[in-house]
Order: C-alpha cells, then sequence, then structure tokens
C-alpha cells in the first residue's frame, strides 16, 4: 500500500479494528497487550506506513511538566469553573494542563488515560462523576495500576468507586437531602426531579439524597415524579416538556445540575408558566450564571474552583500512607427567587 500523508494512530485503530488505546499501547509499548492483538495493529501500521508525529515526539519530552485533565464536557460551566482551579495552582507550580473532554463516553475516558500515559504525564486528573459500569471500571482499573506503579498520580473529582485513588468528594447526597428539608419548610409537598443518566454517579447520589429525606418527612416521590434526560440545558429543557405533557402535578422541580434547570426554565416560559407562581424550581451546583438569571436559581453552591485546586493539590502532594484520601467538600443550600411556598391553588388541585 502505498505510503499516505498525515497517517494518524487513528487510522491504524481502526485498521486493525482495536480501540485508539489498545493501539497507543502496542505502540508506545506501555502495557502488554495480547499478541494477536499486537500483530494487528503493527500489521495495520506498516501497511499505512504509519511513523509517530516527529513534533509530538519533541513534546514528549517535555511530559513531565505536563498535566493531563480529563473531563466529560469543558462548555459546561462546571467544568469550566473546576478546571480554572486546577490551572491555578498547576501554573502555580509551573506545570502544563492538558485538557480532554469526554462528553461522558466511559471508554474515551479509559482512551485518554491510556494516551496520558503514553505520554508520561505525572499526573492525570479525572473531572467529573464515575459511571456505574463494570466495563469501566475494569478497563480503568487496567490502565491506572501500572501508571501508579510507575510513580504516576491520580486524582479524581467526585465518586469513583472501586478505584484506589485520591479523591475530592463533593457532598453530592447530603446536599441534595439539605435542598429537600428547605424545601419541605416552603410547604411544598409535590415534587418531581430532572435527572440526568441514571449510570452517572453524581445522578444517582443525588436522586437518592432528595429522594431519601422526603421519605423521611412522609413525601413519596414515585417513578412518574422522576424524568432522565440530557445532561445539559437541551436535556433540562426535554425532561420538563415531558413531565409538563403529562399534566405536572408537581409544586417544585429539583434539576440535579443547574445547567438542566436553566433548560427546565425555558421550557416553563415557553408553556407561558411563571417561576415561582406556577411552580418552584431549584438546582445543584451553583455556576456562576444562575445568579443572574430572572429569577435567579435556588440552588446547592459547591466551591467549584475550590474543588479543582484541591484535587490538583492532591496529585502534586505524595500520599504517605495506605489508603487512598478522600477530601470531602460541602454544599450550602442558597434560596434565591425560583423558589417560594407553593400557591394554595396549585397544592390543591
Amino acid at each position: 500500500m502505498a505510503a499516505r500523508t498525515h497517517v494518524t494512530l487513528e487510522d491504524v485503530a481502526r485498521a486493525a479494528n482495536v480501540s485508539l488505546a489498545t493501539a497507543s499501547r502496542v505502540l508506545n509499548g506501555t502495557a502488554a497487550v495480547r499478541p494477536d492483538l499486537c500483530e494487528r495493529v503493527r500489521d495495520a501500521a506498516a501497511r499505512l506506513a504509519y511513523t509517530p508525529n516527529a513534533h509530538a515526539q519533541a513534546l514528549a519530552g517535555a511530559s513531565r511538566r505536563t498535566v493531563g485533565v480529563v473531563c466529560h464536557d469543558v462548555s459546561d460551566p462546571y467544568f469550566a469553573a473546576v478546571a480554572g482551579g486546577v490551572m491555578r495552582v498547576a501554573a502555580e507550580n509551573g506545570l502544563l494542563v492538558m485538557l480532554a473532554s469526554t462528553f461522558r463516553d466511559p471508554m474515551r475516558e479509559v482512551a485518554y488515560v491510556s494516551l496520558l500515559r503514553a505520554q508520561r504525564a505525572p499526573a492525570i486528573l479525572l473531572i467529573g462523576s464515575g459511571f456505574e459500569d463494570r466495563e469501566w471500571e475494569r478497563a480503568l482499573t487496567a490502565e491506572i495500576d501500572p501508571y501508579l506503579r510507575g510513580g504516576g498520580r491520580i486524582a479524581v473529582v467526585s465518586r469513583h468507586r472501586n478505584l484506589g485513588v485520591d479523591s475530592v468528594l463533593p457532598e453530592n447526597r447530603a446536599g441534595a437531602a439539605a435542598l429537600a428539608r428547605r424545601l419541605l419548610e416552603f410547604g411544598h409537598r409535590r415534587f418531581a426531579v430532572l435527572t440526568g443518566p441514571p449510570a452517572l454517579t453524581t445522578v444517582a447520589d443525588r436522586l437518592a439524597g432528595f429522594r431519601d429525606e422526603l421519605a423521611a418527612a412522609g413525601v413519596p416521590l414515585t417513578d412518574r415524579d422522576v424524568c432522565a434526560g440530557s445532561f445539559d440545558r437541551a436535556g433540562g429543557y426535554a425532561a420538563m416538556t415531558e413531565l409538563l405533557d403529562r399534566r405536572l402535578r408537581a409544586t417544585c422541580v429539583f434539576a440535579v445540575t443547574d445547567v438542566m434547570a436553566i433548560g427546565a426554565l425555558a421550557a416553563l416560559r415557553d408553556r407561558g408558566l411563571s417561576v415561582p407562581a406556577d411552580v418552584s424550581v431549584a438546582g445543584f451546583d451553583d455556576i456562576p450564571i444562575v445568579r443572574d438569571l430572572t429569577p435567579p436559581l435556588t440552588t446547592v453552591a459547591l466551591p467549584l474552583e475550590e474543588l479543582g485546586e484541591r484535587a490538583m493539590r492532591l496529585a502534586l502532594t505524595e500520599n504517605t500512607g495506605r489508603r487512598a484520601r478522600t477530601d470531602r467538600v460541602a454544599g450550602e443550600v442558597v434560596v434565591r427567587g425560583s423558589t417560594a411556598a407553593p400557591a394554595r391553588s396549585a397544592a390543591d388541585r
């Protein structure tokens, strides 16, 4: 086969019918790979006349000063704020940050960790929810374990069970429970919840905390009261629209992220409903924009930049103990204009 210009590692992986991570491991020699897969990758590389990018190799020589940050979606204000905290501490320590978005694809996260291993980055930060996914957990552990044994350091933000790495853990469950208590104090007894993909640990924790607190107060939250959507504004809009099409009975809607809450507010406005006169809305995270909405959003505030700062400091500080460190960060309920006591007519309908 004639040589092509700009043949990439992705081309090789596709020709060999293997993942990008496997192709990287074979050609960079960073981990053991099954002999049959090695042969397929090397044959594909030979057919395509693949050669590593010389410029990339030169950059790799500086990788000891490069920290890899893998997040779900850097365009989401939550991740942008957390990444800002990471970058601040990295800059104080003369480190360059390499940022990647997985768009909530579990196996893409694994592939990025593999590539960062191949670049011999001294530290990797995973920002965002873990997944309730055994295949992802096994694949990521297979990348993390040899990386840690080789002296690399990993820190995560949010709950990543069974990985055995240092973590900065927002108190998602407790924060959602505290929000439920405050909304109950307003007098609400009929709730709906807008959630993201159920495989995300953040979704599971926030929903469980909210639901359990309602149950303790004798207020049921049925499956019909919970509507899942994508973890963004469009998902919040679609989920809120679905609830309205079901003839919404709730006097208060809790969206498990502020970004989803923004979509919910837009859907309610487009249906001619007033917030909080017709229905109250609350979110979680306290991204900066929610303070400037009309009305401003009630939410559970997390110190977002501080989450990133703490994670970066964990990655830079040697763990001299036998167990992974967990740095817990509490949220604070902030009541704003999007919530109020339910109107009598709404509570009685």
